[in-house]
């Protein structure tokens, strides 16, 4: 039980260690502040927050006035985090101290708040360094990848559930001439494992090379599921298909039942009338990797989701990114480096962090609104939208296609400009669209998404970049 001797007992503690932080409080607590010090907390196997005590040794009990009604702040807390923490009051002879006990992450989970994953350092909270992301989500990643997906299964067990001349025409090799030598493959890919005389799929190998991944019960509910809407909204879904080959075997399916279902565009080139369909097929292919590759397997809610609209298509997948996305252009960190490897050597996706970039790159070719990176608690989406004139798009697509412009230009060892802004919108060098793209880079200034570059001569030639370069 949690009481003053609990309390006299922690003012005595010679220093706050990883599971112990006092702070004062005395009238009140910031509750975003609170949030990020669970978050803290949590990743750091979890502990005590104590409200009302000084945090400067000699430590005294101060008295809190800080959350009042114990009980919705921790509804609160588990509504924004998913975290359910405990709350106690104790009534010490010196003033009200509020103990908050956070619990520990789960294995191979670390949380964010507001896309950064935080931890204590002294006094301060600060993003946790790739090294430890990499350690936390390696910590389930390979154990549930490497998991036996079927077990106790001959050679035509294998062959039966798992496309195994398929993978030799993705690797590009000829097919073994023994069945043995075929599966003394897979074992290596660590596709399969040997147990005994028999033979166990791993999850790896159903999800990449599976016939159906819905006769695999612990991942039957991973199957992409592709659906199609008549308008704007969800109202009126006019297909709703379950894709259950393997990720790497049944990509190309993907992408075909993809572009079947997406409506067409019409474009002028030249003087001819050509259609094209609503979104570029290379910026599709690198999405649709994308939310496979980096999809959260700890997450149990909906797969993978690909949704085509009247207007946009959208790739969702289950679990938040590792950077933010304000940093995709420039930075790669994927939870599942087992899944990405074997993808990237079947040729499913390139070179590591140069997706986006392509997509990017892609929607500026057809001069298309920029594509919008969205996040919640449990999921990553990614929109791509249909083509729309300059005068249609509102400031903050504008704004929007300028950052991603000037990252695009950063990592090609370039600068923006008003020009190249210009001409990534298709406008021609008048003075009104000069003095248009000067609107948007002045916005996204103001946004502190761009900054003027250092080597810029004076405003009429000014370069810029992104404002983390």
């Amino acid at each position: 039980m949690m009481d003053s001797s609990t309390v006299d007992a922690w003012l005595a503690t010679p220093t706050e260690d990883e599971h112990l932080d006092f702070k004062e409080a005395r009238s009140q607590f910031d509750k975003t502040k609170l949030a990020r010090y669970c978050v803290a907390l949590a990743n750091e196997q979890g502990g005590f927050l104590i409200l009302g005590v000084t945090d400067r040794r000699p430590r005294r009990v101060a008295g809190t006035g800080a959350f009042p009604a114990p009980g919705q702040t921790k509804a609160w807390i588990l509504e924004k985090l998913h975290l359910r923490i405990e709350i106690t009051e104790v009534a010490h002879p010196n003033g009200r101290v509020l103990v908050i006990e956070v619990p520990s992450r789960p294995q191979g989970h670390p949380y964010a708040f507001e896309g950064t994953y935080l931890m204590r350092s002294g006094e301060q909270l600060v993003a946790m360094t790739p090294e430890q992301l990499r350690r936390i989500f390696s910590e389930t990643e390979a154990a549930f990848l490497l998991q036996s997906a079927a077990s106790g299964l001959d050679d035509d067990g294998l062959f039966a559930a798992l496309d195994i001349p398929g993978y030799f025409e993705l690797v590009k090799l000829p097919f073994p001439s023994s069945r043995h030598a075929a599966v003394e493959r897979l074992i290596s890919e660590r596709f399969a494992q040997k147990h005994g005389s028999l033979y166990a799929i791993t999850n790896l190998g159903a999800l990449t090379l599976a016939r159906d991944v819905r006769h695999f019960p612990s991942i039957e509910h991973r199957a992409v599921r592709v659906v199609t809407f008549r308008t704007t909204d969800k109202l009126h879904a006019e297909h709703d298909d379950f894709l259950p080959r393997g990720y790497a075997i049944g990509f190309v399916d993907l992408l075909r039942h993809i572009e079947d279902l997406l409506p067409a565009n019409e474009v002028l080139a030249g003087a001819l009338r050509k259609d094209f369909l609503l979104v570029p097929p290379d910026a599709i292919r690198e999405l649709a990797a994308n939310a496979l590759i980096h999809q959260d397997f700890g997450e149990s809610g909906s797969p993978v989701t690909v949704e085509i609209y009247s207007d946009r298509i959208e790739f969702g997948n289950p679990g938040t990114p590792l950077i933010k996305t304000a940093r995709f252009v420039d930075e790669y960190k994927s939870r599942n480096e087992l899944l990405a490897d074997v993808m990237r050597r079947l040729g499913i996706c390139e070179v590591r962090g140069s997706g986006i970039d392509r997509v990017v790159a892609s929607t500026e070719f057809y001069q298309l609104p920029a594509p919008d990176f969205r996040t919640s608690p449990t999921r990553t989406t990614t929109i791509l939208f249909a083509p729309r004139a300059f005068a249609d798009m509102s400031l903050l697509d504008r704004v929007n296609a300028c950052y991603l412009h000037c990252c695009l230009r950063w990592v090609s060892n370039r600068q923006t400009t008003n020009q190249s802004l210009r001409e990534r919108f298709g406008l021609t060098p008048t003075r009104t669209h000069t003095s248009q793209m000067s609107t948007i880079i002045a916005e996204a200034i103001c946004s502190n998404l761009i900054r003027v570059a250092e080597e810029s001569k004076g405003k009429r030639y000014a370069k810029y970049v992104p404002t983390w370069a």
